[in-house]
C-alpha cells in the first residue's frame, strides 16, 4: 500500500474546479496512518532537522502533529482558528484559495528562540502555512521546517513557501488543482 493510493480525490469540492484530496480514506485504516507517522518520524528521528516542539495547524495538522509528537517525545502547540483559544493568544488574518480566514496561538505557547516543526496535511497555496509561521515568528520563534503529508506543486504553495526562505517536506504530491 502506498500513502497516494489511499487517498481520496473529490471533484469539484469546496467549489468547481478543485479536486479536494481527503486524507481521510488514508488515516482511517490503521497501516495507512501508521505508514504516514512512521514515515515522518523515521525522518525526523534522524536529526538532520533540529527542532524542539511540533506546531501542528488545524484539524488535520492536529491528527498527524500528536501523533508525531509523541514518538518523537516533543511538545504540541495547536494553531487553532479564531475564537476557539482560551487564553491571551496572538492572531494573524490570511488570505485562502476562496476567502479569508484568521488563526491563533496561545502568547505563551512559544518562546523566543524555539525552533518549530510546522505540520499540517497538505499544502496548496501555501497561505496557512506562512499564516501559521508568521505567529511563530511574532512569538520569536524559528520555522526549522514544514512537513506535510500531500503537496499540490500546481498550485504554487512549495514556490511561495521556498521563496520565503522555508524548509519543506511532503510525504506524497499530486499533479493539478
Amino acid at each position: 500500500m502506498t500513502i497516494k493510493a489511499k487517498i481520496r480525490t473529490i471533484p469539484d469540492y469546496p467549489k468547481r474546479g478543485i479536486m479536494f484530496r481527503d486524507i481521510t480514506t488514508l488515516i482511517k485504516e490503521p497501516v495507512g496512518f501508521r505508514l504516514v507517522i512512521d514515515q515522518l518520524t523515521q525522518r525526523y528521528l534522524k536529526g538532520d532537522v533540529q527542532f524542539d516542539v511540533i506546531v501542528g495547524i488545524e484539524s488535520r495538522g492536529f491528527i498527524i502533529g500528536g501523533a508525531l509528537s509523541y514518538t518523537l517525545g516533543k511538545g504540541f502547540v495547536p494553531v487553532r482558528k479564531s475564537g476557539k483559544l482560551p487564553a491571551e493568544k496572538i492572531s494573524h488574518e490570511y488570505a485562502l484559495e476562496y476567502g479569508t480566514d484568521t488563526i491563533e496561538m496561545h502568547r505563551d505557547s512559544i518562546e523566543k528562540g524555539t525552533r518549530v516543526l510546522l505540520v499540517d496535511d497538505l499544502l496548496a497555496t501555501g497561505g496557512t502555512a506562512l499564516a501559521s509561521a508568521a505567529l511563530v515568528e511574532k512569538l520569536g520563534g524559528v520555522v526549522a521546517e514544514m512537513a506535510f503529508i500531500v503537496n499540490l506543486p500546481d498550485v504554487g504553495g512549495a514556490k511561495r513557501l521556498k521563496e520565503k526562505g522555508y524548509t519543506l517536506f511532503a510525504l506524497t504530491e499530486f499533479e493539478g488543482d
